[in-house]
């Protein structure tokens, strides 16, 4: 409706320009918003407020020239009329919003397609946990949130790929194959104490206990440390990664690229990265250490990049592997980021300006904790106890489905309350239920509908004309909304938008499905109450695919 409204708009402009009615000028862009009151109609446009200063004229004066060549803008308007200063303001012709059904039902699972991204190459990264651990709850909404972002950028016209970056050559990975010896020794009955600076969760002694069952493992346990910790931190490493990878997959996660942090370290790239930062004079030698100059690029003290021992930092080897990123031609960068890392944000969109790769390239989403529940009541976790819910066994518990959408419900920089006993739940209380409920809603319709021999409509058709109850209009405005909420969660990188959306679709669906009968006595009613279902079934199970989400035709 939008744009059929804005090329009626832009050719009532031109016209007045070539009556001599309005100067000659290039249009601005035409932005056209619903009404806060409702009486003021269904859009709106600052149209006239925006030319009146370059055409010297009252806006009201702008507003009624074009007013005057618009008409009803090819049948669409029922009335269009001025506001305060020079607003205009439309009431759509209730039937007009009808002809978005069988659009809908032409482009079945490509509506709302867009070409945003027109083939430019855009890369995800996201959960990207150490290999030291299982993926636990939180990293699940990073999962989630950065699945879907790959999804709707794809769906809007960008080429993407997603991306685990895998920190594998820190002092991290060392502690963890401490970690494994400790435990296998006191498997054995070494009586030993357990660091508190290691990782005590209790997967630690499930694969102590595996590698204790091998042999040839076991033989490392005899090593000097030196040896014997590189070998363990590789082989724990390795199993917790497979099942990071088992997790994700069951959680309908899909990663096109597994990149290793020790690869960039292997192939020169951080020295590299610093070799380019000191040709263009971004760093320098201070109190021992080796600093990148982020505040020339807006950031608010500079950074250490190399320790006075000769360790280099965690943002210097970010540098190199963003600056990587780019030039593997990734034009588009999104990475997905856990909360606590806000102020890390800044120094890398820095370095990056400083390697002349726009800030605006690199996209940082943040994404807050998860509070878990069950029954309203808090679930006990101790990050310093090693204890904490793995994302396998919340997808185990609830499915796949559920724990997807509900992570979506909210923005990624709100905190989540995430109740087990909810997510389990096959009633309307689950969200996501009651969107799919919503979509078997209309399969069951079908199906009534072809065992009492009521054939199926052709859209293109199809008369529409019974459908004049304001729920029916209500629910084609509502569609019509979808290609323009897809667009603009993929523009703002805000996932949350689309189950946001199918949760407002599925309330109106379930409403007018309790109060009217989509199998009419009358035939002509039937078959265009058939089409609107077929509609609402088709953008509900479009939105629920874009989500990574399951359609079940029953419940």
């Amino acid at each position: 409706m939008k744009d059929k409204l804005t090329q009626r708009l832009l050719a009532a402009l031109a016209q007045a320009q070539t009556d001599g009615a309005l100067p000659q000028l290039t249009p601005p862009a035409i932005v056209l918003e619903r009404p806060r009151q409702p009486e003021h109609g269904e859009l709106a446009c600052n149209l006239a407020l925006q030319l009146a200063k370059p055409c010297r004229m009252n806006p009201r004066g702008v507003a009624q020239a074009i007013l005057e060549r618009l008409g009803d803008a090819g049948g669409i308007l029922q009335k269009a009329e001025i506001a305060g200063p020079g607003f205009i303001n439309f009431h759509i012709q209730p039937g007009a919003w009808l002809a978005v059904l069988p659009q809908i039902l032409q482009e079945g699972p490509d509506y709302g397609r867009a070409s945003l991204g027109a083939g430019k190459k855009a890369l995800v990264e996201f959960v990207s946990a150490n290999p030291t651990g299982p993926l636990h709850v939180g990293h699940g909404r990073g999962a989630a949130l950065g699945d879907v972002l790959a999804r709707l950028l794809r769906f809007v016209g960008y080429e993407v790929h997603s991306e685990y970056y895998i920190n594998d050559a820190g002092n991290q990975m060392a502690t963890l194959g401490r970690s494994l010896l400790v435990r296998a020794r006191q498997l054995g009955g070494s009586g030993e104490e357990f660091p508190d600076n290691h990782y005590r969760g209790e997967y630690m002694r499930d694969l102590a206990a595996e590698y204790l069952a091998m042999p040839s493992q076991a033989a490392v346990l005899d090593m000097p440390p030196d040896l014997a910790v590189p070998l363990a931190a590789a082989w724990a490493g390795d199993k917790i990664l497979q099942g990071i990878k088992d997790d994700l997959g069951a959680f309908a996660v899909g990663i096109d690229t597994w990149f290793s942090e020790r690869s960039l370290v292997e192939k020169g790239a951080v020295q590299a990265a610093f070799d380019e930062l000191r040709d263009r004079g971004l760093l320098y030698e201070s109190e021992g250490a080796l600093w990148f100059k982020a505040t020339a690029f807006g950031d608010e003290k500079d950074r250490v990049v190399k320790r006075g021992n000769g360790e280099i930092t965690y943002f210097a080897s970010d540098i190199a592997y963003h600056l990587d990123k780019f030039r593997r031609g990734y034009g588009m960068l999104v990475d997905v980021w856990g909360a606590d890392h806000h102020g890390y944000v800044p120094r890398l969109k820095a370095a990056m300006s400083g390697l002349d790769h726009p800030a605006q390239d690199l996209n940082i989403v943040l994404v807050q904790m998860v509070n878990l529940l069950r029954g309203g009541q808090p679930v006990a976790m101790s990050t310093r106890a090693g204890e904490f819910v793995t994302l396998k066994e919340v997808v185990d518990e609830v499915g796949s489905d559920s724990a997807r959408f509900i992570f979506l419900t909210r923005r990624s920089e709100a905190p989540l309350d995430f109740d087990l006993e909810v997510a389990k739940q096959k009633s309307m209380d689950n969200p996501v239920f009651y969107v799919q409920y919503a979509h078997t809603r209309v399969k069951s319709v079908l199906k009534k509908a072809g065992e009492a021999g009521v054939p199926l409509p052709d859209p293109a058709s199809a008369n529409l004309s019974p459908l004049v109850l304001p729920e029916e209009i209500a629910l084609a405005r509502l569609l019509g909304d979808y290609p323009e909420m897809v667009l603009g969660a993929a523009q703002n990188l805000e996932p949350h938008r689309v189950t946001y959306y199918l949760h407002e679709l599925a309330g109106a669906f379930h409403s007018y499905y309790n109060s009217h009968h989509i199998l009419f006595e009358d035939p002509p009613v039937t078959t265009a109450r058939l089409v609107l279902a077929l509609a609402v079934g088709a953008v509900l199970a479009g939105g629920l695919t874009l989500l990574g989400v399951s359609a079940p035709e029953a419940m």
